[in-house]
């Protein structure tokens, strides 16, 4: 079937659908996925070769999607869904392959598991993610990829309450200590620029209910001088104290 069950169109579909099938004039492909599934497809209209067009289409889509193809990767984690495997299996996959590649220094296949849309502050049984591994073992690439393109939380603390930027700082790892604290000074200022948003606020745009609460920098002085000049509109000016002078 892997073969020739497609007639002439047998070694590309091994190639690109890469499971055994057998089709027929009918327009029916008999799709089978090894110690799992055998699928079965009618569909009338043949292609040139005598295989269903529609058919065809389907076992492509299928393997797009599904990890069923004999040329998928065993070792790497892709985005394909595998129903054979577990989803305490496929996480504690995604959590090793983590874990070790920052162990080993290996940024290129921690951008592959980054692309994947695995969570990169995914910890083990102590709570340490791969940013405490990367810091303890003086690993400057890895830090500044995870903090940089991982969105790596740097202020996680494992079940001994230690963090990433702790780590670097016991073994004496100075330039992984340079990379936490321009990262820190980064998000300081962001900080900071969020705040004054409330300052620069568009007209027409309201702030939000978080920044209403916040009273800015001198308004409290601003209310207070406000509210005098509105009583003294309404009421009038103080009564001036007319004292004689005394020549």
């Amino acid at each position: 079937m892997h073969s020739c069950g497609m007639y002439d169109y047998s070694g590309q579909f091994a190639f690109k659908v890469g499971l055994p099938a057998k089709s027929g004039v009918s327009g029916v492909i008999l799709l089978v996925v090894p110690n799992l599934i055998g699928i079965a497809m009618w569909s009338p209209p043949l292609d040139k070769l005598g295989n269903s067009c529609r058919g065809i289409k389907f076992c492509k889509e299928l393997v797009h999607k599904f990890a069923f193809h004999n040329y998928d990767s065993l070792l790497h984690s892709t985005a394909k869904l595998d129903p054979r495997r577990t989803t305490q299996e496929s996480r504690s996959q995604e959590i090793v392959s983590l874990l070790f590649s920052a162990q080993n220094n290996d940024v290129t296949a921690l951008r592959r598991v980054c692309m994947a849309g695995v969570d990169m502050n995914q910890t083990d049984y102590d709570g340490r993610s791969a940013l405490h591994i990367a810091a303890a073992e003086g690993h400057c690439d890895v830090v500044s990829f995870l903090l940089e393109f991982g969105q790596a939380d740097y202020s996680i603390k494992d079940r001994w309450g230690v963090t990433p930027y702790q780590e670097a700082l016991r073994f004496n790892h100075t330039d992984v200590v340079s990379v936490f604290q321009q990262h820190m000074d980064e998000c300081e200022i962001e900080e900071m620029a969020n705040s004054l948003q409330a300052v620069e606020l568009a007209p027409g745009l309201k702030p939000s209910p978080t920044q209403q609460q916040q009273p800015l920098p001198g308004s409290r002085a601003a209310a207070k001088s406000g509210a005098a000049a509105a009583a003294r509109a309404e009421n009038g000016p103080p009564p001036v104290d007319m004292k004689p002078v005394k020549e």
